[in-house]
């Protein structure tokens, strides 16, 4: 194996069009130690939190290298692994805490990674991990809805990646009704091909839309956008006793509004386990599930972007697409570098 690989990194914060923003760099290959494995990168995709970190600031050790959903072939094991050997295709969102996955090879901790779903090709799982595991952590961990639940779901921001998957979980492993927020003609006919049972219109008002539909008010709620909306929105379309997750980062956010109802406010971040609970193996268990689900033609990958190959040209047209905020599904980057 050669001593240096390829990878993608930024040096300074710079807009997505910027030449510099990201550049192609020559690194050493790290050593897989501890529960590491060392994975030959397929193909990766890319998240809004990749384009926030890159507009975060300039990178604290003068340079870093994004990514955090990928698929690929194990290289090599550290010595305490056990779940995985060398030669096996497995798929990922690794960790924030760590150098990310636009690299020729990448290190991630086998209690994070999943076997990657047989029937698919490497791009198409690597549109899964990061959104799946959100999903899935805020359905099943946040909301604790099970395979029992019944009543109303409600999801903003449906045809995003992680709408998209929270769609798809919940139609097939719950008995909710699942009510989607939609603007465009094609984000609508996407959310209802993910499994929607109604689309609604938000830009007249979230709330007026959501309880013209149900009108006492949805009973869970898991929003992508929740600074989009005034809380007392949130507060108007949501049940007594409701239950609302959120992901996105708003500078502020008062819930007092919330306590009239007794509705109970959750936020979800994924990478919360890999950083403060290593040794936990959840997420290495969901996506083990998840890849069984997917070759059982349960569920499907929400890829609807394919670039390539892996390199900061490619990288750099697809933190583009993903910040423009109108992107369908999943933007993918394969083929290697």
């Amino acid at each position: 194996m050669s001593e240096t690989m390829r990878a993608v990194a930024y040096r300074k914060s710079l807009p997505a069009g910027e030449p510099e923003s990201l550049v192609d760099v020559q690194l050493p290959v790290p050593v897989a130690r501890g529960h590491d494995l060392l994975v030959r990168v397929h193909a990766v995709s890319v998240n809004p939190v990749d384009t926030k970190v890159r507009r975060g600031g300039d990178p604290k050790d003068g340079l870093r290298v994004l990514g955090f959903d990928a698929s690929g072939v194990v290289e090599a094991v550290g010595p305490d692994v056990t779940r995985f050997a060398v030669g096996d295709e497995v798929y990922y969102a690794g960790s924030i805490g760590r150098s990310g996955s636009d690299a020729e090879l990448h290190l991630v901790d086998e209690r994070v990674t999943g076997p990657k779903p047989a029937t698919l090709s490497h791009a198409e799982a690597a549109a899964l991990p990061l959104t799946t595991i959100t999903a899935w952590e805020s359905l099943f961990e946040k909301l604790r809805v099970t395979s029992a639940s019944t009543g109303t779901l409600l999801v903003v921001g449906a045809a995003g990646g992680v709408g998209s998957m929270v769609i798809q979980l919940a139609r097939r492993l719950t008995a909710l009704t699942v009510i989607a927020t939609a603007s465009r003609p094609e984000s609508r006919e996407w959310a209802l091909r993910m499994g929607a049972h109604h689309v609604v219109d938000h830009r007249g008002g979230l709330a007026d839309a959501v309880l013209a539909l149900v009108p006492g008010g949805v009973d869970h709620v898991f929003t992508a956008f929740a600074e989009a909306s005034p809380i007392s929105e949130y507060e108007r379309l949501t049940a007594p006793f409701g239950q609302i997750v959120a992901i996105d980062d708003p500078e502020t956010l008062d819930v007092v509004p919330l306590k009239g109802k007794s509705i109970s406010w959750h936020w979800e971040l994924m990478f919360t386990k890999p950083l403060h609970l290593p040794a936990d193996d959840g997420q290495h268990r969901l996506l083990t599930e998840v890849a069984r689900l997917v070759d059982a033609g349960e569920l499907r990958s929400t890829l609807t972007e394919e670039l390539g190959p892996i390199g900061a040209a490619a990288l750099r047209k697809a933190h583009t697409l993903v910040e423009s905020g109108s992107v369908i599904g999943k933007v993918v980057v394969s083929g290697g570098f």
